[in-house]
Protein backbone atom coordinates (compact mmCIF):
# COMPACT_ATOMS: atom_id res chain seq x y z
CA UNK A 1 0.00 0.00 0.00
CA UNK A 2 1.35 3.03 -1.18
CA UNK A 3 2.02 6.19 1.41
CA UNK A 4 0.23 9.30 1.62
CA UNK A 5 3.15 10.93 -0.54
CA UNK A 6 2.71 7.70 -3.24
CA UNK A 7 6.12 6.31 -2.03
CA UNK A 8 6.27 2.32 -1.20
CA UNK A 9 5.30 2.48 2.69
CA UNK A 10 7.98 1.83 5.27
CA UNK A 11 6.60 0.04 8.39
CA UNK A 12 7.06 2.37 11.73
CA UNK A 13 7.16 0.62 14.97
CA UNK A 14 9.12 3.06 16.34
CA UNK A 15 11.39 4.12 13.37
CA UNK A 16 11.34 7.04 11.12
CA UNK A 17 9.27 6.80 8.08
CA UNK A 18 8.51 9.37 5.17
CA UNK A 19 5.27 10.04 6.70
CA UNK A 20 5.88 10.28 10.26
CA UNK A 21 8.00 13.15 10.31
CA UNK A 22 9.26 16.91 9.62
CA UNK A 23 12.46 17.92 9.38
CA UNK A 24 13.55 21.45 10.43
CA UNK A 25 17.04 23.13 9.25
CA UNK A 26 18.17 26.14 11.69
CA UNK A 27 20.27 28.64 10.54
CA UNK A 28 22.42 27.23 8.05
CA UNK A 29 23.41 30.85 7.20
CA UNK A 30 27.49 32.44 6.50
CA UNK A 31 27.67 34.41 10.04
CA UNK A 32 26.92 31.28 11.58
CA UNK A 33 29.01 28.92 9.99
CA UNK A 34 32.13 31.52 10.42
CA UNK A 35 31.80 31.00 14.12
CA UNK A 36 31.82 27.27 13.79
CA UNK A 37 35.18 25.76 14.21
CA UNK A 38 33.61 22.33 15.34
CA UNK A 39 32.96 19.63 12.94
CA UNK A 40 35.14 21.14 9.95
CA UNK A 41 32.79 23.51 8.19
CA UNK A 42 32.84 21.79 4.84
CA UNK A 43 31.39 18.30 6.10
CA UNK A 44 28.49 20.60 7.73
CA UNK A 45 27.31 21.97 4.56
CA UNK A 46 28.15 18.75 2.87
CA UNK A 47 26.15 16.74 4.80
CA UNK A 48 23.12 19.04 5.51
CA UNK A 49 23.08 19.44 1.87
CA UNK A 50 22.56 15.80 1.45
CA UNK A 51 19.92 15.82 3.99
CA UNK A 52 18.30 18.38 2.18
CA UNK A 53 18.00 16.18 -0.87
CA UNK A 54 16.97 13.43 1.13
CA UNK A 55 13.80 15.09 1.98
CA UNK A 56 12.90 15.85 -1.76
CA UNK A 57 13.36 12.17 -2.50
CA UNK A 58 11.20 11.36 0.21
CA UNK A 59 8.53 14.06 -0.13
CA UNK A 60 9.33 15.06 3.89
CA UNK A 61 8.03 18.44 4.69
CA UNK A 62 10.76 21.08 5.70
CA UNK A 63 10.80 23.96 7.56
CA UNK A 64 13.75 26.22 6.84
CA UNK A 65 14.83 29.14 9.64
CA UNK A 66 16.88 31.99 9.80
CA UNK A 67 17.58 34.39 12.17
CA UNK A 68 18.78 38.48 11.61
CA UNK A 69 19.17 37.58 7.78
CA UNK A 70 20.18 41.06 6.97
CA UNK A 71 21.56 42.83 10.10
CA UNK A 72 23.96 39.77 11.31
CA UNK A 73 23.73 36.34 9.63
CA UNK A 74 23.37 36.64 6.23
CA UNK A 75 21.04 34.66 3.64
CA UNK A 76 20.04 30.76 3.87
CA UNK A 77 23.00 29.04 1.89
CA UNK A 78 22.83 29.27 -1.52
CA UNK A 79 23.06 25.22 -1.45
CA UNK A 80 20.13 24.67 0.39
CA UNK A 81 17.87 27.46 -1.30
CA UNK A 82 18.81 25.79 -4.50
CA UNK A 83 17.09 22.20 -3.28
CA UNK A 84 14.14 24.70 -1.79
CA UNK A 85 14.18 27.12 -4.36
CA UNK A 86 10.25 28.29 -4.06
CA UNK A 87 10.10 28.50 -0.22
CA UNK A 88 10.86 31.01 1.85
CA UNK A 89 12.82 30.65 5.62
CA UNK A 90 10.87 31.35 8.49
CA UNK A 91 12.92 34.60 9.58
CA UNK A 92 13.53 34.88 13.43
CA UNK A 93 15.41 37.50 16.01
CA UNK A 94 15.00 35.12 18.28
CA UNK A 95 18.16 32.60 19.29
CA UNK A 96 15.68 30.21 20.25
CA UNK A 97 13.15 28.74 17.53
CA UNK A 98 10.66 27.27 19.70
CA UNK A 99 10.13 31.51 21.02
CA UNK A 100 8.62 31.98 17.26
CA UNK A 101 5.41 31.46 17.22
CA UNK A 102 5.65 31.33 12.59
CA UNK A 103 8.29 28.28 13.50
CA UNK A 104 6.45 26.72 16.01
CA UNK A 105 2.96 26.93 13.29
CA UNK A 106 4.70 25.66 10.82
CA UNK A 107 5.43 22.45 12.30
CA UNK A 108 2.37 21.87 13.57
CA UNK A 109 0.83 22.66 10.69
CA UNK A 110 2.50 19.22 9.46
CA UNK A 111 0.87 17.45 11.89
CA UNK A 112 3.95 15.31 12.66
CA UNK A 113 5.28 14.68 15.97
CA UNK A 114 8.75 13.48 15.25
CA UNK A 115 10.99 16.42 13.87
CA UNK A 116 14.65 15.91 12.73
CA UNK A 117 16.28 18.93 13.36
CA UNK A 118 20.14 20.64 12.88
CA UNK A 119 21.26 23.70 12.91
CA UNK A 120 24.18 26.05 13.79
CA UNK A 121 25.41 26.93 16.48
CA UNK A 122 24.59 23.32 18.62
CA UNK A 123 24.39 25.15 22.09
CA UNK A 124 22.02 27.78 21.11
CA UNK A 125 19.58 27.79 18.12
CA UNK A 126 19.63 23.53 18.30
CA UNK A 127 19.63 23.31 21.82
CA UNK A 128 17.23 25.71 23.13
CA UNK A 129 14.19 24.21 20.57
CA UNK A 130 15.13 20.20 21.09
CA UNK A 131 14.27 20.73 24.96
CA UNK A 132 11.17 22.72 24.66
CA UNK A 133 9.66 20.53 21.61
CA UNK A 134 10.62 17.66 24.13
CA UNK A 135 8.44 19.53 27.07
CA UNK A 136 5.71 19.80 24.74
CA UNK A 137 5.71 16.19 23.25
CA UNK A 138 7.17 16.32 20.36
CA UNK A 139 9.98 13.38 19.60
CA UNK A 140 13.51 15.01 18.41
CA UNK A 141 16.01 13.89 16.44
CA UNK A 142 19.43 15.47 16.15
CA UNK A 143 21.41 15.25 12.94
CA UNK A 144 24.68 15.90 14.81
CA UNK A 145 27.02 16.24 11.13
CA UNK A 146 24.60 18.93 10.43
CA UNK A 147 25.24 20.65 13.55
CA UNK A 148 27.81 22.67 14.20
CA UNK A 149 29.46 25.13 17.28
CA UNK A 150 32.14 27.43 18.35
CA UNK A 151 34.05 24.48 20.15
CA UNK A 152 34.66 20.46 20.14
CA UNK A 153 33.23 21.34 23.94
CA UNK A 154 30.43 23.29 23.36
CA UNK A 155 28.91 20.55 20.55
CA UNK A 156 29.72 18.06 22.65
CA UNK A 157 28.27 19.16 25.83
CA UNK A 158 25.38 20.17 23.82
CA UNK A 159 24.48 16.76 22.58
CA UNK A 160 25.07 15.13 25.73
CA UNK A 161 22.20 17.69 27.68
CA UNK A 162 19.74 16.88 24.85
CA UNK A 163 20.49 13.09 25.14
CA UNK A 164 19.92 13.38 29.18
CA UNK A 165 16.64 15.41 27.60
CA UNK A 166 15.32 12.67 25.61
CA UNK A 167 16.60 13.41 22.15
CA UNK A 168 18.00 11.07 19.72
CA UNK A 169 21.04 11.91 17.79
CA UNK A 170 21.80 10.72 14.30
CA UNK A 171 23.48 11.55 11.56
CA UNK A 172 22.50 12.53 7.82
CA UNK A 173 23.21 9.21 6.73
CA UNK A 174 21.43 7.24 9.14
CA UNK A 175 18.44 9.26 8.12
CA UNK A 176 18.34 8.93 5.07
CA UNK A 177 18.70 4.82 5.14
CA UNK A 178 16.21 4.67 7.72
CA UNK A 179 13.82 6.35 4.82
CA UNK A 180 15.09 4.05 2.54
CA UNK A 181 15.57 1.06 4.36
CA UNK A 182 14.64 -1.50 1.81
CA UNK A 183 16.78 -1.77 -1.39
CA UNK A 184 13.97 -3.25 -3.24
CA UNK A 185 12.30 0.10 -2.72
CA UNK A 186 12.87 1.33 -6.35
CA UNK A 187 11.06 3.94 -6.19
CA UNK A 188 14.08 6.20 -4.25
CA UNK A 189 17.06 3.84 -4.44
CA UNK A 190 18.15 5.58 -7.78
CA UNK A 191 18.27 9.42 -5.79
CA UNK A 192 19.48 8.07 -2.76
CA UNK A 193 22.10 6.06 -4.63
CA UNK A 194 23.15 9.42 -6.53
CA UNK A 195 23.17 11.42 -3.05
CA UNK A 196 25.19 8.22 -1.61
CA UNK A 197 28.25 8.96 -4.43
CA UNK A 198 27.86 12.84 -4.37
CA UNK A 199 28.11 13.55 -0.73
CA UNK A 200 29.34 10.35 1.21
CA UNK A 201 32.90 9.83 0.10
CA UNK A 202 34.18 6.16 0.33
CA UNK A 203 30.48 4.53 0.60
CA UNK A 204 29.85 6.72 -2.49
CA UNK A 205 33.00 5.45 -4.53
CA UNK A 206 32.48 1.50 -3.40
CA UNK A 207 28.92 1.79 -5.05
CA UNK A 208 30.57 3.11 -8.14
CA UNK A 209 32.89 0.75 -7.83
CA UNK A 210 30.34 -1.84 -7.19
CA UNK A 211 28.63 -0.85 -10.47
CA UNK A 212 31.47 -0.67 -12.45
CA UNK A 213 33.30 -3.51 -11.90
CA UNK A 214 31.64 -6.09 -10.48
CA UNK A 215 27.80 -5.20 -12.24
CA UNK A 216 29.43 -4.30 -15.51
CA UNK A 217 27.27 -0.86 -15.44
CA UNK A 218 29.09 1.91 -17.81
CA UNK A 219 30.74 4.14 -15.69
CA UNK A 220 28.71 7.68 -14.09
CA UNK A 221 28.95 10.33 -16.28
CA UNK A 222 28.38 13.69 -14.85
CA UNK A 223 27.91 16.79 -16.20
CA UNK A 224 31.40 18.51 -18.15
CA UNK A 225 32.46 21.00 -16.22
CA UNK A 226 32.04 24.56 -17.44
CA UNK A 227 34.55 27.60 -16.64
CA UNK A 228 32.23 30.55 -15.22
CA UNK A 229 32.72 33.76 -17.45
CA UNK A 230 33.33 36.32 -15.59
CA UNK A 231 29.59 37.94 -17.03
CA UNK A 232 27.82 35.36 -15.54
CA UNK A 233 29.35 36.71 -11.61
CA UNK A 234 28.33 40.76 -12.65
Amino acid sequence: MPSANGHAKRSEKGLLTQDNCVVALIDHQPQMLFGASYPDRQSIINYTVALAKATRVFDVPVVLTTVETHSFSGNLWPQIQAIFPRQTPVERSSMNPWDDQNFVAAIKATGRKKIVLAGLWTETCVILPTIQALHDGYEIYVVEDCCGDVSQLAHDNAMKRMIQAGAKPVTSLSVMLELQRDWAQKDTYDAVMDIVKTHYGAYGIGVEYVYTMVHKAPPTVLPEYVVPSAASHR
